[in-house]
């Protein structure tokens, strides 16, 4: 090993482990690396070796993907010990567990156990990636094809992981069990590979399972999210490569003008959007290279989801996803999710596999076309298909049972006595929306009844009174100087900003022309400063659910026609997303008061 290269591991495997050892471990499990996106599914089937004495876990990268951006934080995450490749493929163990077929598995000395790290086998693949150790195209008899009947040579390419050029070595089959999540797939197999039928095992879809045991949680990840009671869901979703809905080498680059777009024509209070891109996207590029190209779309409200652990709970909160012919839109149908394809990418897929008649049939994206009201028919018409929820695991809700059989079976052991169980989907952080764009706000009062929609394109020609409302953080400050409602969010004796009255007299000090300062303080509640009616304290009551600068767009709208407000407050009923929203307006220079809707 060169000198960059990490030292071998001494504990607890090595040549005198067991003089340092406290407790040994008959036997040794390797989960095997490829990139994060493969260490997802290693993730879920974790859990099923917990509390096992027997049994010492170990992990490795193969050191073979192009996407090596990520691995050692993960590494770090996991906590167990590492060993470099080349210690690996030494190391005896009892069992191999990979979620890809990238590297020189075939070297490792042990069971080896492969799973699908996506909705089963469907792309096109024509190799290993180069470098990947002896299976580079060429490297003598681990060439593709070498040793191996490759069906339908120069027709098309193979489909990854069912295709002689990933399952033999010299004509044999390496590994002991290929985990299978439907029969489709094992037809698939006999067809193209018949010499690995013997190994494959029908085990479900972990990942799946993972989701149908969070699905009763829908709400709380909805809140996790920041999406209100009347709002919509928007998961936008791409795979990793050109043809993506991120990429641009499948004839239309869409997202430069998509994001500002949905941003613009989708309402504020009415829709909700989140991103979830492919971890080799993501690691790939960078998580601050595509935070730089997202920016706008993120000061507009995006919010990039987490590509390991949260990207489950954002499709069972999502109301609408639009994608392409990746593994998530596929988990999205098989969930009864409606989607959208905004990229079909028919040529990577094979086209025997049940995905590739998801994408010939589901509906499409016209990017030309009003993207709101795509979206509005799509939620109107749709369906659940049977087909994505059929296809994705002819065992739901069983995965962990299966898996564990069989990697027992593999190490020679005996199962644990309890059940065998997946890990649960975590509650992923409070990340609601935050919008430092400035929005164009109309406005419908009658009464105390105020309707407000607030959107980033400024609605010429449309009917109710506008005005503009800016965030203090907007990244044009000439924003601020022509702004009717500044907002700004913050705890409410932050000594930084001098509490909600000092902040708001200085806003309104500042900027003549803005006529109400907002300071949000929590999920439901605010303080403004009128800047002809004093500091008032706005706060939803009953079913209130909006968001606070929607009630201070509401208050500048109701106060702008000449109303004053009464000694002891009044109740505005805010009408936003679909829902009338209860808002307490009182002073807030005074005891507090508490007040209902029909006072």
């Amino acid at each position: 090993m060169g000198s960059a290269d990490p030292p071998a591991v001494r504990v607890p495997v090595g040549p005198d482990a067991e003089r340092w050892v406290s407790r040994e471990a008959p036997r040794r499990v390797l989960l095997v690396v490829h990139n994060v996106t493969s260490a997802g599914r290693l993730l879920d089937v974790l859990p099923l070796f917990h509390d096992d004495f027997r049994v010492q876990l170990l992990v490795t990268s193969t050191e073979s993907s192009a996407f090596q951006s990520g691995i050692h934080e993960l590494f770090g995450e996991l906590g167990l010990p590492v060993l470099p490749w080349e210690q690996a493929v030494s190391t005896p163990v009892d069992l191999a567990i990979s979620a890809s077929f990238g590297g020189q598995l075939h070297l490792i000395k042990g069971e080896l156990a492969v799973l699908s790290h996506g909705v089963g086998y469907t792309k096109r693949l024509a190799s290993r990636e180069p470098g990947a150790g002896s299976r580079e195209p060429g490297a003598g008899s681990r060439e593709p094809g070498a040793g191996s009947r490759e069906p339908g040579a120069g027709s098309r390419e193979p489909t990854f992981g069912l295709a002689p050029d990933w399952l033999l070595v010299d004509g044999v089959p390496f590994v002991d069990a290929l985990v299978l999540s439907h029969p489709e797939q094992l037809s698939r197999l006999r067809r193209a590979c018949p010499e690995t039928a013997g190994s494959a095992v029908l085990a479900g879809d972990p990942c799946y399972d993972r989701m149908l045991a969070g699905s009763p949680y829908r709400q709380r990840y909805r809140r996790a999210l920041g999406v209100r009671r009347g709002q919509r869901l928007v998961v936008l979703n791409s795979t990793w490569n050109p043809e993506g809905f991120f990429g641009n080498g499948g004839g239309a680059d869409l997202l430069p003008s998509l994001l500002p777009r949905l941003a613009a024509e989708l309402p504020a209070d009415d829709y909700r959007v989140a991103a979830v891109l492919h971890p080799n996207i993501w690691y790939g590029h960078g998580p601050g290279q595509v935070r730089a190209w997202l920016d706008r779309a993120r000061r507009n409200g995006l919010t990039l989801v987490d590509p390991l652990h949260a990207w489950r709970q954002a499709l069972l909160a999502a109301d609408i996803v639009v994608g392409d012919f990746g593994a998530v839109s596929y988990y999205s149908a098989a969930l009864g999710i409606p989607v959208l394809l905004a990229a079909a990418g028919q040529e990577r897929l094979d086209p025997e596999a049940p995905l590739a008649d998801f994408v010939r049939t589901a509906p499409r994206l016209d990017p030309h076309a009003a993207l709101r009201e795509q979206l509005e028919r799509a939620l109107a018409a749709h369906r659940p298909l049977t087909g994505p929820a059929e296809f994705t695991s002819s065992a739901p809700g069983e995965s962990a049972a299966l898996l564990r059989r069989s990697f027992y079976a593999l190490l020679g052991l005996s199962e644990p006595p309890t059940p065998a169980l997946l890990e649960p989907l975590a509650l992923p952080p409070y990340e609601p929306p935050r919008r430092t764009a400035p929005l164009h706000v109309r406005t419908w009062v009658r009464g105390r009844r105020v309707r407000v929609e607030r959107s980033a394109e400024h609605p010429y020609g449309a009917s109710g009174e506008t005005h503009l409302a800016a965030h203090e953080d907007t990244r044009d400050p000439g924003d601020l100087a022509v702004a009717d409602v500044i907002v700004r969010e913050g705890e409410r004796n932050d000594p930084r900003l001098g509490g909600p009255a000092a902040w708001a007299a200085e806003v309104l000090n500042r900027y003549p022309q803005c006529a109400l300062a907002a300071y949000v303080t929590g999920p439901d509640t605010c303080t403004v400063h009128a800047r002809e009616h004093g500091l008032l304290q706005l706060s939803g009551v009953a079913d209130a659910d909006a968001d606070p600068a929607a009630y201070a767009s509401a208050l500048h709208a109701w106060l702008a026609g000449g109303r004053s407000l009464p000694p002891g407050g009044t109740t505005l009923l805010l009408r936003a997303a679909g829902r009338t929203h209860p808002v307490r307006v009182e002073s807030a220079t005074g005891p507090p008061r508490s007040g209902t809707a029909g006072s």
